[in-house]
């Protein structure tokens, strides 16, 4: 295995500050995540089995936090009980998320698998981002 790398991983380049990255790339989804929850909710509800009403208020939701996420992202010096607060925000989403597509009598098959995936995503990205926080300075 090469110096600098773990598990056979190749390294992030030097320099990168991973905190802005998984912050970052956290804000990024979630907007996008909630960009399309508000305009494709007439065609979502039907395919995921929640009304489209639930949807928009999700995208909302949604895009608030990744507008919040993608502020602390984009600071060169951030406070890291901010990032504890957001990675503890993603990790009560990964359980809401995990109780819905359990709970949800109207879900379809579809829309239980997507809440499933969405706490997957967003477990990983919380994951990451913790690790972040952690290795700081």
């Amino acid at each position: 295995m090469a110096a600098g790398t773990l598990a056979g991983r190749r390294p992030l380049a030097a320099g990168v500050d991973r905190r802005r990255l998984w912050f970052g790339a956290d804000a990024a989804v979630t907007c996008a995540n909630g960009v399309g929850y508000l305009a494709l909710a007439g065609l979502l509800d039907g395919v995921l089995g929640a009304g489209a009403g639930l949807l928009r208020s999700i995208g909302a939701g949604l895009l608030a936090f990744g507008v919040l996420v993608g502020l602390y992202a984009l600071r060169r010096t951030a406070g890291a009980a901010a990032g504890w607060a957001l990675v503890a925000l993603n990790v009560v989403w990964v359980a809401a998320s995990l109780g819905f597509a359990l709970g949800a009598a109207d879900l379809t098959a579809a829309g239980r698998g997507w809440a499933v995936l969405q706490a997957m995503v967003v477990g990983g990205l919380a994951v990451l981002q913790a690790g972040s926080l952690r290795n700081r300075g």
